[in-house]
């Protein structure tokens, strides 16, 4: 089983959300890895220093996959099947989500903001997720 971070739970982790932060350290305690991709570290960086210590620690915690040109590939179809899918209807274009719920496998859970984004890609994605508010 992996945990699967989104933007929302790192910008929690930045901003030292004992509540997350528990999650992480309960994950890593229980031999679960931690992933998340370089497009979500993206959407969360802004600039780092002491201002992000808390975020780069996080990160140091995690394994950041590449958002390379397979797992874009992929993600570009998922959002073609999305869609077409009449339940897909939020989260149709963003591919930095498509590729999340890619990083994921079934039963794995994503801890996320926009559980409302993820869903319609998970089912496209024919993946079983839990999916965990920040």
């Amino acid at each position: 089983m992996k945990l699967v971070l989104d933007a929302g739970a790192l910008i929690a982790l930045d901003r030292n959300d004992r509540a997350m932060w528990r999650r992480l350290k309960a994950a890593h305690l229980a031999g679960v890895l931690a992933v998340t991709h370089g497009g979500v570290v993206g959407q969360a960086w802004r600039g780092g220093g002491v201002r992000q210590a808390s975020l780069a620690r996080a990160l140091a915690a995690l394994e950041v996959r590449a958002l390379d040109e397979s797992l874009g590939r992929e993600a570009g179809k998922l959002l073609a099947r999305a869609g077409r899918s009449d339940v897909a209807r939020a989260g149709r274009s963003d591919v930095v989500d498509a590729a999340l719920v890619l990083l994921a496998d079934d039963d794995d859970q994503i801890v996320t903001s926009d559980a409302g984004d993820l869903a319609p890609l998970a089912q496209a994605a024919g993946r079983h997720l839990e999916l965990l508010p920040v």
